[in-house]
């Protein structure tokens, strides 16, 4: 892994280094869901990642079932984000905010058992969210189910953008907001 860029990709790395291979993912996934809860909520698990690529998987359970018993299509939609978005977690530096812009889903068959993730950047993806200031990548996604079928065809477009880009205008001493029109005048019959 190249020299962290972040306190997620500091911590990654040190679980890494320090803790046996067979309890990473448990390490990671925790750190990961303690900061987007919705993953933890639903189950999420990392259970690789680095700096180019990222596998995460979602078990079939009672809490993220459709009505079908398969995984629900917001589980599904979790997923993909959670796949792609951990890697931006792990690249995109501290000075910045990564942030889902937009995603497709194209639902093809019915999704069988749990299901798993695998995101991956390119070589210039990478090099433009370490050295860019703001930009956006749609982030590959493969989703696969137990049977190795793609029950959806996923597209996660990221963008990151500065944390602190100067004071506001409310801060410099500009209204934010115009001030109220005048009320209206009656008209005189």
């Amino acid at each position: 892994m190249p020299p962290a860029l972040n306190k997620f990709a500091t911590a990654v790395s040190k679980v890494q280094s320090v803790m046996p291979t067979a309890l990473q993912p448990w390490a990671i996934s925790g750190m990961f869901n303690t900061m987007v809860k919705f993953a933890g909520t639903a189950g999420i698990s990392i259970d690789e990642i680095g700096p180019q690529r990222a596998v995460v998987t979602l078990k079939n359970r009672r809490r993220v079932q459709n009505h079908i018993g398969g995984v629900h299509a917001c589980g599904m939609a979790l997923l993909s984000e959670t796949a792609t978005g951990v890697l931006l977690a792990i690249n995109v530096p501290d000075t910045h905010l990564p942030l889902c812009k937009s995603f497709k889903l194209d639902f093809k068959r019915i999704a069988k058992g749990d299901l798993k993730a695998v995101a991956t950047l390119t070589d210039d993806m990478l090099l433009q969210m370490t050295t860019t200031d703001k930009g956006d990548v749609t982030v590959p996604v493969t989703v696969t189910d137990e049977d190795g079928n793609e029950p959806i065809k996923a597209e996660m477009c990221w963008a990151w953008v500065l944390k602190n880009r100067g004071p506001r205008k409310e801060q410099a001493g500009q209204p934010t907001t115009a001030p109220p029109p005048p009320p209206p005048q009656q008209a005189k019959l």
